[in-house]
């Protein structure tokens, strides 16, 4: 056993990285799943990093002006839980450690955020920290320039792997950041040549530190096992005028008996026969989860050094005119009277009835919205003028002063959407992007993690159908509104006039806790919604937009530039003796959300029930049943004028009005 000199002793900063590969060995032997290699060959760094360099308090995980630490390698999740156990995170408890894996832990296999106080972003899908990160880094300038230095002042951390940097998301994320000057981001690559399969170099020979480089990073390259040289560089980082990227030299696996530098380290348990000769290797003498009580003393101190300086913090907060404002920014709550121009906006627009393109009046509620809401900051991925995501006036995004809303994202749809995800998880802001709907595709799994998240992120999704006519079906969305409405906990709303935009961009921006996707299109369209209403009637999902002249027998459901084609069948059905009523739907989802009897009501269970989209069928049948009606897509699009296409494909009233005749 240790003797009680040893155990009282300082310990070195190998020994306070040794307890982080012996949690981390323990925790995926216990569950015999994980990923060991990567938080025994980055506890060096981790370990510098905690405890000279990262702003935090462990007793306030929310601290508003603390730097974040982004695990983009989050298969080593296991580094991060060792680290806010260490540390003295109340919720990484040692129980936690040894539930790792399991049902109802909060040490899920990849961190998930929301689950663990500490962990920043849900990562996993690699490539994706990085590119949050991004965004992170992003808000942090913004609103230091909103809100000044002494309010905002942090740094971003990320520890990335072999196959984030390999992920074409990545690219997209780095030559942004180089781009915008992003001084106070420092990737910390860990350059292990190591991945599941073997070397690196049995699938890539980029030359990464180049490639950073060439996009704009200050680029250093140091042994990943030395202190001094850790510590060394991390001071280099936050002199720069730019990004940082500081390669460190691992071992993956590191100070593991036999299986040091191998792969095989990568994603499995190391064994017991293993996990007892690292132990002995290490001096390590307690039992799993147990620490020497000196190291177990030095983590915690990391965990508290930041203390004075959040509690500094919190003094400037409470001294400053804008304490209130910041505080309200941070909360994500919107200002009072968010929405009064706009209703006012609404009000007009229910009296002049326009006919424009969804996208136009997309545009339109972002003119009232934009100057209501100071979080708002968005951008487009160089579709500004076919997005209307611009408002007239509006300073851009760009260094050194970083005070603009406006965002040239470029052309980088997944790397915008990470890029969101990253600022609205930091707060503070209300990110949003543009791109034409076709290309959600490239967004998707950014879109996906911002909805198991649950964090407000809008994406505005223009020529939204075969209706963009003739740049054909390459650009042309049939599948989309399927598939994005297959993400749970995603708002997709389609809206059939100016005023349905409108109230959809209203309820976007009300989801705290929700991210949306906006399908509007590029082709005018009438508008439907004539008469004022005392509701956001889209708030429901699908309503009943047109009663029928009597007991109604058939049932018509749109969204978006159908609801005028339905409206069409309906006057006609109405005129040949058939009662018919139309439902507009912006948005299966909230209408999911509605009490039973109210879904039934607008369904209209005893009618024949017929729905029309400019897409495929794929999720109607909540609404029309397995026998109900539907006119669409059932294949791709071609080049050809909007009003040319709808007749070709069959998008007409006489379509609809067929398939209603022929259940009658």
């Amino acid at each position: 056993m240790t003797d009680a000199k040893a155990v009282s002793a300082k310990p070195s900063s190998k020994q306070m990285a040794d307890a982080i590969r012996v949690l981390a060995m323990d925790g995926v032997e216990k569950a015999k799943s994980g990923h060991p290699g990567m938080p025994m060959g980055m506890a060096d760094v981790a370990t510098v990093l905690f405890s000279k360099f990262l702003k935090f308090d462990a007793s306030q995980p929310d601290w508003a002006d603390r730097d974040r630490f982004i695990l983009s390698a989050g298969h080593g999740s296991m580094l991060i839980y060792a680290l806010l156990h260490l540390t003295g995170y109340k919720d990484a408890t040692k129980a936690e450690l040894s539930n790792f894996r399991q049902w109802g832990s909060k040490t899920a296999g990849h961190p998930e955020y929301g689950h663990m106080p500490g962990v920043e972003t849900t990562t996993g899908p690699l490539g994706q920290g990085l590119a949050n990160s991004v965004g992170f880094a992003m808000a942090e300038r913004h609103l230091a320039a909103r809100f000044g230095e002494d309010l905002v002042d942090h740094r971003t951390w990320v520890i990335a792997g072999d196959g984030c940097l390999m992920e074409g998301v990545s690219q997209e994320a780095i030559t942004l950041a180089g781009r915008y000057k992003l001084n106070k981001l420092t990737v910390l690559w860990d350059d292990n040549e190591i991945t599941i399969d073997g070397k690196v170099g049995l699938s890539d020979a980029t030359d990464q530190k180049q490639r950073f480089k060439s996009a704009g990073w200050a680029v250093k390259a140091i042994d990943g096992h030395n202190e001094h040289q850790i510590r060394a560089a991390l001071k280099w980082a936050m002199k720069q005028d730019r990004p940082t990227l500081i390669a460190c030299r691992t071992k993956i696996g590191r100070g593991a008996a036999t299986m040091e530098g191998s792969h095989k380290t990568h994603g499995a348990a190391l064994g017991a026969a293993e996990v007892a000769a690292t132990r002995l290797g290490l001096s390590w003498t307690h039992d799993p989860f147990e620490l020497p009580e000196n190291i177990e003393k030095a983590w915690r101190k990391v965990g508290r050094r930041g203390a004075k300086a959040r509690k500094a913090w919190e003094a400037r907060l409470a001294a400053s005119s804008q304490a209130a404002e910041f505080t309200r920014a941070m909360s994500g709550e919107l200002p009072a009277g968010a929405f009064d121009r706009l209703e006012a906006k609404i009000a007009e627009l229910v009296e002049t009835k326009p006919a424009q393109a969804t996208r136009q009046a997309s545009g339109a509620a972002l003119d009232e919205l934009f100057a209501a809401v100071p979080e708002l900051i968005g951008g487009s991925a160089d579709l500004t003028g076919s997005n209307n995501t611009f408002v007239k006036g509006t300073p851009i995004f760009d260094a050194p002063t970083y005070e603009g809303r406006y965002v040239n994202w470029g052309i980088r749809e997944h790397g915008m959407a990470a890029a969101m995800n990253g600022m609205a998880l930091h707060g503070g802001v209300i990110p949003y992007g543009g791109t034409f709907m076709v290309f959600s595709d490239y967004s998707r799994p950014s879109i996906r993690l911002a909805a198991l998240m649950g964090v407000r992120a809008i994406h505005v999704l223009t020529h939204d159908s075969i209706g963009l006519g003739e740049d054909g079906p390459t650009h042309q969305p049939v599948e989309h509104l399927a598939a994005l409405r297959a993400i749970p906990n995603l708002l997709v709303f389609r809206p059939a006039d100016t005023i349905e935009a409108m109230e959809c961009w209203k309820l976007a921006l009300a989801h705290k806790a929700t991210p949306s996707a906006l399908a509007l299109s590029r082709q005018k369209t009438a508008a439907v919604r004539t008469t004022a209403a005392a509701e956001n009637l889209s708030a429901k999902g699908a309503y009943e937009l047109k009663a029928a002249n009597g007991e109604a027998k058939a049932t018509l459901f749109a969204t978006g530039t159908e609801v005028p084609v339905a409206l069409a069948a309906a006057e006609r059905l109405e005129a040949e003796g058939t009662p018919t009523r139309v439902v507009s739907v912006p948005c299966f989802e909230l209408f999911s959300q509605q009490p039973k009897t109210y879904q039934d009501e607008v369904i209209g269970r005893g009618t024949v029930r017929v729905a029309v989209e400019a897409a495929i069928q794929q999720g109607w049948e909540r609404f029309i049943g397995e026998d109900g009606g539907f006119v669409g897509m059932t294949g791709f699009g071609a080049s050809a004028p909007a009003e040319v296409l709808y007749e070709k494909f069959g998008i007409t009233a006489e379509a609809v009005v067929e398939q209603v005749k022929a259940r009658l």
